[in-house]
């Protein structure tokens, strides 16, 4: 999933040295390219939603292309070769007119792996040009230093690049890539070198949860501005692996763990696809700048590569094409996305006091109670949600 992934998380998070309204910061644009994109601690909530309705910045995903290099295991694209029918260069402009015109700011470019896309640069340009904050997720491989002078050039805020084990082997096999963990690290090193802001993605599975706090240790000395870490939803690839994803309890575990991790480093931690993070960090006194745990259809969407909206990645209701709908009539009308707005959860999610906070996962909601996306989340352990100490 490389890109794919990261770049819905991306989504979610704001890349921390990415400030709206300051161009050029670091990648953590959104909520973490590549993904869910993401700022540093400390920093002001000026990128992420506040209130029900989906004020605050807006963050969008496009998975520019179904074509990627690697072939990972958990992707939600199922990506590999090139789609048929996507979106051509001056379709992908008049998308990403229409994504200024409903207010987004945040442009995640992912795939699949972007930088396949012969007119990327041409595209990330454009987009800047447009007032965007464009950002990636991407699998590394292919940032040389050619090409990290390129997107810098172009205006590209940051890269969010996947790593998802300290041991290249365990990367390499998880991503069916061999190579993969070297070219990623090489990856960030070139976008150091040209002053480039990255941050380090991380798919958390139970097999590598134990080494997420020496990765954090990792992406400081090798000088990443963020570390997002991704929980599995099942969908797509990722469908098969199911069986691997943590369960509740040690899902709340990994979420506590990371929380503290947060307070011993300078970089911004975040827990993507895994808003419950939020009543951890309250619960343990850990100061956040993020207000809102799951932004699908709030502050936040995925476009495919073919241009069908979604409210996130692992949320699969198609909201509308492109190519025959406006975006930005789309992101103003839709029912979904309405329903998504009114915070109208049932079961516990309905009745918690961090309801407006935390959200839970609605592509997860919809994943174990057949379609549902406004159901109650099943991984959270917060008994507090039902009225119980």
């Amino acid at each position: 999933m490389s890109a794919a992934h990261s770049g819905a998380a991306a989504a979610e998070a704001m890349p921390a040295h990415v400030r709206p309204g300051r161009p050029g910061m670091h990648p953590h644009a959104s909520g973490h390219p590549h993904g869910h994109p993401g700022a540093h601690p400390g920093a002001r909530p000026g990128g992420h939603p506040q209130g029900v309705a989906g004020g605050g910045v807006k963050i969008i995903s496009w998975n520019t292309t179904n074509a990627c290099n690697m072939y990972c295991a958990h992707c939600y694209r199922d990506a590999g070769c090139r789609a048929d029918e996507e979106l051509s260069t001056e379709e992908a402009k008049k998308l990403l007119r229409e994504i200024a015109k409903a207010g987004f700011r945040i442009m995640i470019f992912s795939g699949g792996e972007p930088l396949t896309r012969p007119d990327i640069i041409e595209l990330v340009a454009y987009a800047r040009g447009l007032g965007l904050i464009p950002v990636f997720g991407t699998n590394g491989t292919l940032i040389d230093l050619p090409t990290a002078q390129a997107l810098k050039d172009a205006g590209a805020c940051g890269m969010g690049i996947s790593l998802d084990s300290l041991d290249p082997k365990k990367h390499d096999t998880f991503r069916s890539y061999p190579g993969g963990w070297e070219g990623a690290v090489r990856g960030m090193k070139n976008c150091r070198a040209v002053g480039l802001p990255f941050q380090i993605h991380t798919t958390v599975m139970d097999w590598n949860q134990h080494e997420l706090e020496a990765m954090t240790d990792f992406a400081v000395e090798i000088g990443a501005k963020a570390h997002h870490i991704f929980f599995l939803v099942p969908t797509g690839r990722a469908k098969t692996i199911e069986e691997e994803s943590l369960r509740a309890e040690a899902y709340e575990d990994v979420l506590t763990r990371i929380m503290k991790k947060q307070e011993t480093v300078d970089i911004e931690l975040k827990p993507t696809c895994a808003p419950q993070f939020l009543r951890i960090a309250d619960q343990l006194g850990t100061p956040t700048r993020f207000t809102r745990g799951c932004l699908a259809g709030l502050t936040y969407c995925i476009i495919s590569p073919r241009g069908k909206v979604q409210p996130c990645a692992y949320l699969n209701h198609e909201l509308g094409d492109v190519r025959e709908t406006p975006f930005d009539e789309i992101w103003a009308k839709n029912e979904v996305l309405a329903k998504l707005r009114t915070l109208d959860y049932g079961g516990g999610c309905g009745s918690c006091s961090y309801k407006k906070s935390c959200g839970g996962c609605r592509a997860r909601a919809a994943y174990y109670h057949g379609g549902d996306y406004m159901a109650e989340e099943p991984w959270c352990l917060y008994h507090g949600r039902r009225g119980e100490a």
